[in-house]
């Protein structure tokens, strides 16, 4: 990349967004640059380095730190954190009515770009706080009671595991998980235990649609048509899809899908989204109920976020967050993912040859999470090592899938795909 091209590129990124980056008018917090007349040039296939080295440049990373937690929390770029930076601080200058009427339109733009972004309408997408409370307000929603079934995945994260638990013991309806192979070799693998489970009594399947526990995979529109197929509620809890991978929700057919900012989307914190679709928020009740409800019941999904005061500078952020993936392209950062999860795989097994995977190679039944071990090593050891010892940042996971957890993202490079590996070597 030329330096030419390359300055052009970082102004693209770091200030290109003025439409799809949802800030206010220049007159509220200042001078808002524009978009660039030009097109900027598209990276040289996936693993063009200096591309995505320009890229990485955008996020406020120290320079001697791997962080592979994305499936967790991921840093913000530049552009984000701006936006998060000046509404906040145009609201703490003027907390009026007045002057933080704005924020209507803000959010209402930010909604749109999701809408967009995720294959939906903006009246079936509610901006929560995160995957956890849009879990929790479509398990407290649903009028479910005794001789009703509710069948998750044992691999889901608790808030679509244990929180149905919870309600299923208030309620009187039955929870039955199911169990997946250990090592899918193919989506029917991982069909066939759902089919199987599937009753005449089941009201709602409930699914990860990667798991943050093993990094599998699972085909949520077969699993989804499934379903319809027998009138069953499907709820996809996406915290690991959400900004990693190109999602069509209409193409999907789930009934219900929860993400969260702060993970693959690389947005702001505390924000999130419930995407609830149009034949089904009638049937949903919300969790609250407060001001501008009378308002909100009238207008699809924002009904599910009528939760008081919000951080609004982080909700408007939204959009930028969703700006930046536009910039680059939700296709190509998909394919950048999995070319780096792909790299990741290829230089663990070179580099510990006995090493055990528990995410499938095949990138159709995964994404962006590597979950791996090593018979006999210590995973929580290995994990506060990786990041004391060689400033790797990634998890620990316990039970079935005890091992190391690493999901790099965009502002990752090859190189650091190999050096993180050889860390691992060094500690497994």
């Amino acid at each position: 990349m030329d330096s030419q091209n390359r300055r052009l590129f970082l102004k693209g990124l770091a200030g290109g967004f003025a439409a799809a980056a949802v800030v206010p008018p220049a007159k509220a917090i200042g001078s808002v640059p524009s978009r660039p007349s030009h097109t900027l040039r598209p990276p040289q296939g996936v693993l063009d380095e200096h591309y995505w080295q320009m890229v990485k440049e955008q996020f406020p990373l120290r320079h001697d730190l791997v962080i592979m937690n994305a499936a967790n929390l991921c840093p913000s770029p530049y552009p984000v954190i701006n936006t998060v930076n000046a509404l906040t601080g145009d609201v703490d200058s003027d907390a009026s009515f007045q002057n933080r009427g704005k924020f209507t339109e803000l959010r209402e733009r930010a909604r749109d770009l999701l809408a967009e972004f995720l294959g939906a309408d903006s009246d079936e997408i509610a901006i929560t706080r995160n995957t956890s409370e849009g879990n929790n307000s479509v398990i407290n929603g649903l009028t479910l009671g005794p001789g009703d079934e509710v069948v998750i995945w044992d691999q889901n994260h608790p808030t679509n595991n244990v929180a149905w638990d919870v309600r299923a013991e208030r309620y009187g309806y039955v929870v039955h998980r199911v169990t997946t192979p250990a090592a899918p070799s193919t989506a029917e693998d991982l069909i066939r235990p759902f089919r199987e489970v599937l009753s005449r009594n089941t009201r709602v399947l409930a699914f990860s649609h990667v798991s943050n526990i093993s990094g599998v995979r699972l085909p949520a529109r077969q699993l989804c048509s499934l379903a319809r197929e027998r009138d069953i509620l499907t709820l996809v809890d996406g915290a690991q899809t959400f900004g990693a991978i190109r999602v069509d929700l209409h193409a999907v057919g789930c009934d219900f899908y929860t993400g969260s900012s702060h993970k693959w989307l690389m947005g702001p914190k505390e924000v999130g989204l419930l995407y609830v679709r149009q034949d089904r928020i009638a049937d949903l009740w919300p969790s609250d109920v407060g001001v501008g409800w009378e308002g909100a019941l009238e207008r699809g999904a924002r009904k599910f976020e009528n939760l008081g005061q919000r951080d609004d500078a982080a909700v408007a952020a939204m959009g930028t967050a969703v700006g930046f993936h536009n910039t680059i392209g939700p296709d190509r950062v998909e394919e950048r993912v999995r070319a780096l999860a792909a790299g990741l795989k290829q230089a663990l097994s070179t580099a510990v040859p006995d090493i055990r995977f528990h995410t499938p190679a095949d990138p159709d039944l995964s994404a962006g999470v590597v979950v791996f071990s090593r018979t006999g090593a210590d995973p929580r050891a290995a994990f506060e090592r990786l990041y004391s010892e060689h400033t790797v940042a990634g998890a620990a996971m316990g039970g079935d899938f005890a091992g190391v957890r690493l999901s790099p993202h965009v502002y990752n490079t090859m190189e650091e795909v190999d050096r993180a590996a050889n860390a691992v070597a060094q500690l497994l």
